[in-house]
């Protein structure tokens, strides 16, 4: 049986529309733009009631963000917009048809500055989940239905901590490390929504060391784009 947007979908559409949502504001990209890419933010009902969000794990091995926690996504190729680009990748990556997502809105970009990205979310609603995992191990090493309750729940939230500097929102369930952007653009998303609980940001924890930048750039502050967050 197909499922419907939950309500909190229609309440973070009418949250958008007010004039300056300040975490959009914050990132809002420069006049000269950037690379494009984009987002699939995927929720889907769950079986224990709820929603879950479905999540990927980078490969290991990667030079580039190993083991990281994003949403489904990737750059723009040509003449695509970010919603076509967002499935295409979603179905790239992890093996999500197009036709089963009902795509609720595009939030506004987000500009990471480190790597001059411009990075648009697209809201999606599940109704029909399907059976979905990693199509390239060689880029993706799990996907996962998490369910929102369990990141919602304060006690797997916190402040993680990295060398160089950022601070931000992390979670950590069901073997997943969620930090940087990701776990940045949830929480925002989840307040807009009025879901999140109240959680202690003084909780701080320090990133674990396999999530440090590696190679030449290292040692530059700001060398990823799951660092932005402050400025």
């Amino acid at each position: 049986m197909s499922a419907p947007r939950p309500a909190w979908m229609a309440r973070l559409q009418q949250a958008l529309e007010h004039p300056d949502p300040e975490y959009f504001d914050r990132f809002q990209p420069p006049e000269d733009g950037g690379r494009e890419s984009a987002v699939l933010m995927l929720f889907g009902p769950s079986e224990h009631g709820g929603e879950e969000v479905v999540l990927t794990e980078r490969a290991h091995h990667l030079r580039s963000h190993p083991g990281q926690v994003s949403f489904p996504g990737g750059s723009l190729e040509a003449g695509e917009g970010p919603t076509a680009a967002a499935l295409r990748e979603a179905h790239e990556e992890v093996g999500i048809p197009p036709e089963t997502v009902d795509v609720v809105a595009e939030l506004p970009p987000l500009f990471l500055s480190p790597s001059a990205h411009v990075v648009t979310p697209v809201l999606g609603w599940w109704p029909v989940p399907t059976p979905f995992a990693s199509v390239d191990a060689g880029e993706v090493h799990r996907a996962e239905r998490v369910r929102v309750d369990h990141l919602l729940d304060a006690s797997i939230r916190f402040t993680t901590v990295h060398p160089m500097g950022y601070e931000g929102p992390a979670f950590e369930v069901d073997g997943l490390y969620v930090w940087g952007f990701t776990a940045m653009l949830f929480s925002r998303v989840m307040q807009l929504a009025g879901l999140e609980q109240p959680w202690d940001p003084g909780i701080r924890r320090p990133l674990p060391e396999r999530f440090h930048p590696r190679g030449p750039s290292s040692g530059r502050r700001g060398t990823t784009p799951y660092q932005e967050g402050r400025r």
